[in-house]
């Protein structure tokens, strides 16, 4: 029998046992930011992917699919993901010691646009859209997309990622 799991929205509070919310308001008293009538910038996150090198990608998600097959975890990085032109529904879920999924810590995201999730390695993980196309921009590391390309267009062993079947329904 699937399991239901609402979609709720996004706060700093809520996501934090899985990773990091981005899209916060500039803190001019941070150190590492800027403000004028010009431009802002401040510091989101400081992105870790244990010695590997940091990519930028583009993900286009097309699945409105509101069952939930299987999830996807990456064991040596963190992996952030910003919608772009649309909104997405994050699903997450934490690891046990042994690395395996907690069905039980599983929940699930609203993302608008302009904000996003930084994920801890290991964070079992789908995304999911309720319009046509979303593209996103995701950080990530080289060799954990490597690793997953290869695995997904050639069924070659996963070293840095692992999926774990799941029988999960969004509650809409």
């Amino acid at each position: 029998m699937a399991h239901s799991v609402a979609i709720e929205p996004l706060t700093a509070e809520a996501i934090a046992p899985y990773g990091w919310m981005l899209g916060k308001p500039c803190d001019p008293a941070d150190a590492a930011s800027f403000v004028s009538p010009a431009s802002d910038f401040w510091s989101e996150h400081v992105f870790d992917t244990a010695g590997g090198q940091t990519e930028i990608l583009w993900v286009v998600y097309r699945s409105r699919d509101v069952a939930i097959a299987r999830l996807e975890a990456h064991f040596l990085t963190q992996q952030a993901i910003i919608p772009l032109n649309g909104a997405i529904i994050q699903i997450v879920g934490l690891g046990l010691p042994d690395g395996s999924l907690d069905e039980a810590s599983v929940r699930a995201f609203q993302i608008p646009p302009g904000q996003g999730v930084c994920m801890r390695p290991g964070c079992w993980h789908a995304t999911r859209i309720e319009d046509d196309e979303v593209t996103c921009a995701m950080l990530t590391r080289r060799s954990t997309t490597l690793d997953l390309a290869r695995h997904l267009n050639t069924g070659g062993v996963l070293d840095e990622s692992a999926f774990q079947p799941v029988s999960l329904v969004l509650a809409r």
